[in-house]
This record gives structure tokens, sequence and C-alpha cells, in this order.
């Protein structure tokens, strides 16, 4: 993993504690809205499943596992505007904005994908609150590991992380359906 540009902001190690300490004390959470947040860096995938149609930005050089095993490069979402939702099986705002993420993700699935990157929890509860919500057609990445949500600097969930056509993070935050419903049809146009 590569290292965070520094903006002032707590970096490497101390974000880590910082994570932990976090989330072990935190519900779900509806935190303040970070606009333009720093772009994360790290490692490029050699495993494309389509190659990109241009360069990848930093903020779309990770890879993962999807919940259903497949390989996931999100290098082969550059040059269109994405969606990362941070979410916890656990958690109730989650639950609440699922409804929402499933309704309006297939109509935006080719022009803004939303990918759920899931974490604090065990496999089989990301499994069944897919199933629960009908999530499964929108990628959803296994993250118990809490790589993707450190590399964004995600401290809470629900959370947001919406990258522009360039690669810049635009949002980091908490939305709520309508707040999401409107960016996503925004940058679809």
């Amino acid at each position: 993993m590569g290292s965070v540009p520094r903006t002032g902001r707590v970096t490497g190690a101390v974000t880590a504690a910082l994570l932990a300490a976090v989330l072990a004390t935190a519900g779900c959470g509806t935190g303040p809205d970070a606009e333009a947040a720093p772009q994360a860096g790290g490692p490029a995938s050699a495993t494309a499943s389509s190659p990109s149609t241009g360069p990848v930005p930093d903020t779309l050089r990770f890879t993962g596992t999807t919940l259903d095993g497949a390989a996931f490069d999100a290098a082969t979402l550059a040059g269109r505007p994405v969606v990362l939702w941070f979410w916890a099986p656990w958690c109730a705002t989650c639950a609440s904005q699922a409804w929402t993420i499933a309704e309006i993700e297939p109509g935006f699935r080719e022009t803004v994908p939303i990918i759920g990157v899931a974490g604090l929890g065990e496999r089989k509860a990301m499994t069944d609150f897919v199933t629960e919500f009908e999530l499964g057609p929108m990628p959803q990445i296994e993250d118990r590991e809490g790589v993707i949500w450190r590399r964004f600097e995600v401290v809470e969930q629900s959370t947001f992380v919406i990258i522009d056509r360039d690669g810049r993070i635009i949002h980091q935050g908490w939305l709520d359906g309508e707040d999401l419903t409107r960016r996503v049809t925004a940058l679809a146009t």
C-alpha cells in the first residue's frame, strides 16, 4: 500500500490506530462531510478484468475480492465517476441506505458505478446483508481487514466516497438517499 500525500491529516500507523479506536467505540456513523478529501495512493494491479480507456488515477489503483469470490480491480473504472459505499452488515444506517442504493444502482451501473466496500463484520453477515437488501448484482468488495477503508481514511460507516471522471475525490462523508441520488444523477450527465 502506498502512502497518502501529507495534507496536515493524520496518516500511516496513527490512522490505523485511530481507525481501530473509533470503529471499536462507534455505532453507525453519520460523520461530517469532508468535501475534497485527499486522494489515496497505492500500488497498481496488473490483473485488470478489462482494460481502462486512459490513465488510471491513484484513487483507482486498488484491488480486492468481491463477496462472491471474484477478483476486483478498480483500475477498470478509470474514466468514469465512481461511488464507493463503505458499509457494515450490522449498521442500521447502512441498512436504511441499502434500499436507496438497490433502487438507483441498476440505472447508473454503466455511467456511475456504485461499489460496496463491506467491512467490520463476518463474511456470512455481509452476504446475508447483500441478499436481504437485494444488492447482489452490484459489486461488493469484502474488506474485513480494513485495507480499503484505511486507504481512503474511512473511520465510520456509512461513508460515501465519490470520485469524479478525473479520479479526484469530490465528496467523502455521509449522504442521505436524496443527496446520493442527486449527486449520482448529476455525475451521469
